[in-house]
């Protein structure tokens, strides 16, 4: 008779002892050394590091915004209304089947000028009477139109993992809530979401890290991200090496900085779950 493998541990991963961790710190800390000990690293991480903030504000705002839009969506797509429901899958189905530089380039030069045309359209009353003037293409900044395609990229992923998570709630205890007389919008506040969040949370994050990577893609419409400050001192010293290379652990201590704090946030809710 052939003994069964033993069950694996839902805690044996946290359990083991971070090697991978150890290895990129002592990385890290040598290349930290060779940046602070070197004029050349030196003078190419101050040069790339300009470009962090706007990294990080568009990563931030662009998410926070394509979280809304994508919550926004989940809800469409589960509601009552046919016309609601199917909205929401004909946004979801086109956008993911989108390349997002492709997306970042139809909004920067198509998508931009159709909303300038259209606010001049609803705005041209005002404009005749002089009250305001009349908005042109370059008033909208490479910047917002990047955040906006990332936007719209990532909501349409964001939809389907706060879907998911909703419909993963045990349905008992929906109608025990339609049960007490809680209105729908009380039901998805106080019961739907906080264990939702649960379910949401892991997919969630690794969206996030994945637009800090993808928000590189910017550094094509001339924003003055990380990679695009490194483009422009490559270009100018012909460093590649050296410059790509402190580009990658730029983002490296980000992603990983990011994915650590949120492995932390999932380990907090399962015991809080548990207890």
């Amino acid at each position: 008779m052939t003994a069964l493998p033993p069950e694996p541990s839902q805690d044996a991963p946290d359990d083991d002892f971070p090697w991978w961790l150890l290895a990129l710190a002592v990385i890290g800390v040598g290349l930290a050394i060779l940046i602070a000990t070197n004029d050349l690293y030196t003078q190419v991480f101050r040069t790339v590091s300009r470009g962090v903030q706007i990294t990080v504000f568009v990563t931030l705002v662009g998410f926070a915004m394509a979280s809304i839009l994508g919550l926004l969506l989940a809800l469409m797509a589960l509601s009552n209304s046919l016309v609601l429901r199917q909205i929401a899958r004909f946004y979801v189905e086109v956008i993911r089947g989108i390349p997002i530089i492709v997306l970042l380039f139809y909004i920067a030069f198509v998508g931009a000028p159709a909303l300038v045309w259209l606010i001049n359209g609803v705005t041209w009353p005002l404009q005749q009477l002089g009250w305001i003037e009349p908005l042109l293409v370059r008033d909208i900044s490479l910047l917002w139109r990047a955040i906006l395609a990332l936007m719209i990229g990532y909501s349409a992923f964001i939809a389907e993992v706060f879907r998911a998570g909703i419909l993963a709630v045990d349905k008992g205890q929906i109608e025990a809530a339609e049960a007490l007389g809680l209105s729908p919008f009380q039901r998805f506040r106080f019961v739907v979401f906080p264990q939702a969040i649960r379910t949401i949370l892991p997919p969630l994050g690794n969206d996030f890290v994945a637009m800090v990577k993808d928000s590189s893609l910017v550094s094509v419409l001339g924003v003055a991200d990380i990679t695009q400050m490194g483009k422009v001192y490559a270009s100018g010293s012909f460093r590649f090496f050296e410059t790509y290379s402190i580009v990658a652990y730029i983002y490296l201590i980000l992603t990983i900085g990011l994915s650590l704090a949120l492995r932390q946030l999932e380990k907090r809710l399962r015991k809080s779950q548990h207890r």
